[in-house]
């Protein structure tokens, strides 16, 4: 921070906050579905160009793929960042937002992307393996009850700044906000599978939709 309250900004800082939202902006759902030869998921089930639509196409290894891509683009740059003590902390809260948000808003798709549930949970194991642990295990113990993964991620989402209240050191408390943030826009992003579960008409896997 210099002398009057700014913190400086280099020129390598911005190269890796860019370079985080456009490696966000891949979005691996459209690349893997082409790879695969299957429908654009853009244009199928939800809409959402993820791993749990693209699993909808009835291609197990295509969406787990599309799951490890977009997880690994949320962990890969935070985690670089990070190397070799730890990382600047404003850098590595600008990288892991950037990435997230490059996710959601993607330049490479007309700003049209994903809710974002594999990136934030790329973001969350780099910052701390433990944090994303705790996610993972609600998503999984919400599932396997209701069989809904847009509720399973809901759920995760609400309960990932808890986690990371009680698992972070006092050090990272920029990252407590980070997560709060992501949070966040995970909810915002699911909108519309929260007025269609208090409706009564969202899909959930092995159920029919009304």
């Amino acid at each position: 921070m210099n002398e009057l309250g700014f913190i400086p900004v280099s020129p390598v800082a911005i190269i890796q906050i860019v370079a985080a939202y456009l490696l966000g902006s891949i979005a691996f759902g459209i690349v893997v579905s082409k790879l695969f030869k299957l429908p654009d998921p853009r244009t199928v089930g939800s809409g959402n160009p993820g791993a749990t639509n693209v699993l909808r196409s009835g291609k197990k290894s295509a969406a787990a793929l599309t799951l490890l891509g977009d997880a690994f683009k949320g962990w890969f740059p935070v985690w670089l960042v990070m190397q070799p003590d730890g990382g600047v902390m404003w850098i590595t809260s600008a990288v892991a937002i950037a990435v997230f948000l490059g996710h959601l808003y993607p330049v490479f798709h007309k700003f049209k992307g994903g809710k974002g549930v594999a990136t934030a949970l790329g973001v969350m194991l780099a910052i701390s393996p433990s944090l994303a642990l705790a996610a993972v295990l609600t998503w999984v113990m919400i599932f396997v009850v209701t069989k809904f993964s847009s509720l399973s991620a809901i759920m995760a989402a609400m309960m990932a700044p808890v986690y990371a209240w009680y698992l972070l050191d006092d050090a990272y408390h920029d990252f407590e906000m980070v997560v709060a943030f992501v949070s966040i826009m995970l909810v915002w992003r699911h909108r519309t599978n929260i007025q269609k579960l208090l409706n009564g008409t969202e899909a959930g896997f092995g159920k029919k939709k009304h």
